[in-house]
């Protein structure tokens, strides 16, 4: 049942990894731009928006799971987990949509509603997506070195989905107006950058499951037997509590809620204590791409060192230290001031290096998954690709959900002020934002470390399984 230790095509990896950029898309929208639509657009508190999104994740701790459990179990003619990708596309586009568009006309409880309805449509549709779709990255290859390659394709894309959605939000659906100095807080803005998102997903997903059809004849369809619906429950429950998962379940929370907070308060940062503006934000986005690109280029080879969790472990720690050192030297008067032009150079150095940092560590970290599959394996007899990544897929989701609501509690906590005028806050103000941002950050960081050193095999262990599993019986 196990997969090949085999080398993919140029055209198959990028095609499976063009896939991503869809969630890359929903990613960057939910985690950049959703909390300040929703507090400084439609103007409904900052605590209350990060509390209803963190709410929409509870029912993803239900549909994930479910959702991977169903997919290893579909045996159609296109495979497990085609049948999912492809009728996925519509329902994203169309909650996509709606999410971005509420009716003028609701009452401020409505609207939270239409909130909390819209998020779960959108989140739900994307694990009926993205949950299939990364499950093939273990069905694809068994190779040690093979999946940290396809990791490093997919967040590649990824971040390319969501940074080319940031730049054309700065520079053309969001870019400042004669009505709209601050092009963030234009209402009508968001109309376009929904629908040009929900191209963009709607794209991303055909690509990449018409590019990848062609491996089905390829891909392991273990038989599975009639169960009843307590015995799949009590599957499901033996499944999960593989211990090298539950590590890296751990880990993953701690590490994409770093990400969630990050996307939620930079909008925030960029405009109130660094004072970006205009082509600035161009500067930024191409700044963020280049450290995906060393990441992308860095992580398959810091893979091959043969210890996945001690390269993450370290990656993660640095990309912690790299993102918050402008923090901490400002609030020392050790960084240059707005205007100063050491500023940008300085800080998008810092924000390339940690990024890089920060992506390497979760390329990484996803390939690791990748290897739970075989762990679990030989535990289980099963391959349960579905639910490990459901997993995984919903610790990522903890970026919108946690997140967004840590963001939530920080900007309460801090004292901002709804509708605030770049140059008007307070410095204490200011000051506390950015005091409790990055302490939280650092600290996040470090339990996600404390988890990656417990990871408990790498590549010996996960070489030498491959092994004993190839000489069992089919």
């Amino acid at each position: 049942m196990t997969a090949p230790a085999r080398r993919l095509s140029t055209a198959t990896m990028a095609s499976y990894g063009f896939g991503a950029v869809a969630y890359g898309v929903k990613d960057s929208g939910f985690g950049t731009f959703l909390l300040l639509f929703y507090n400084q657009v439609v103007g409904l508190p900052s605590a209350t928006v990060g509390l209803v999104i963190m709410m929409a994740l509870l029912i993803d701790a239900f549909v994930d799971p479910a959702v991977g459990f169903f997919s290893d179990r579909t045996r159609t003619r296109w495979g497990r987990r085609h049948p999912w990708m492809y009728a996925s596309a519509l329902p994203i586009m169309i909650g996509w949509l709606l999410l971005w568009n509420p009716p003028a006309m609701l009452s401020q409880p409505q609207t939270l509603v239409w909130l909390f309805a819209m998020a779960v449509l959108v989140r739900s549709a994307v694990s009926c997506y993205e949950v299939p779709s990364v499950a093939l990255t273990p069905e694809l290859t068994s190779g040690y070195d093979e999946r940290t390659r396809i990791m490093a394709y997919r967040y590649l894309f990824g971040w390319v989905g969501g940074l080319l959605m940031l730049l054309s939000a700065y520079q053309y659906f969001l870019s400042p107006t004669a009505a709209f100095p601050n092009g963030l807080l234009n209402r009508a803005g968001y109309a376009g950058f929904a629908l040009a998102g929900a191209v963009a997903i709607g794209v991303a997903i055909l690509v990449s499951a018409l590019g990848t059809h062609h491996e089905i004849r390829h891909l392991p369809n273990p038989p599975i037997a009639r169960q009843t619906l307590r015995e799949s429950f009590a599957e499901l429950r033996q499944t999960v509590k593989n211990r090298a998962f539950v590590i890296l379940m751990a880990a993953g929370v701690c590490a994409y809620t770093i990400q969630g907070i990050s996307y939620a308060m930079s909008n925030y940062l960029y405009t109130y204590v660094w004072g970006f503006k205009g082509p600035v934000f161009v500067y930024l986005t191409i700044a963020l791409f280049s450290g995906v690109f060393l990441a992308f280029l860095a992580a398959p080879r810091l893979g091959r060192t043969g210890s996945k969790p001690k390269v993450a472990l370290a990656a993660v720690l640095l990309g912690a230290a790299l993102n918050t050192a402008p923090y901490w030297l400002r609030m020392l008067g050790m960084f240059p001031e707005v205007g100063d032009r050491a500023l940008l150079p300085m800080l998008f150095g810092l924000f390339i290096l940690g990024t890089a940092s920060n992506v390497t560590g979760f390329i990484l970290g996803a390939s690791m998954m990748a290897d739970v599959v075989e762990d679990s394996e030989a535990k289980t007899g099963r391959r349960s690709e579905g639910v490990f990544f459901a997993g995984s897929f919903f610790v990522q989701k903890c970026t919108s959900g946690i997140g967004i609501f840590f963001a939530g509690m920080i900007l309460a906590v801090a004292g901002f002020p709804a509708k605030a005028t770049p140059g008007t806050v307070p410095v204490a103000t200011i000051d506390r934002l950015t005091l409790i941002y990055a302490g939280l950050y650092v600290a996040l960081a470090c339990v996600s470390a404390y988890f990656f050193a417990r990871f408990p095999f790498a590549r010996v262990e996960h070489e030498a399984r491959l092994a004993r599993l190839a000489t069992k019986p089919t």
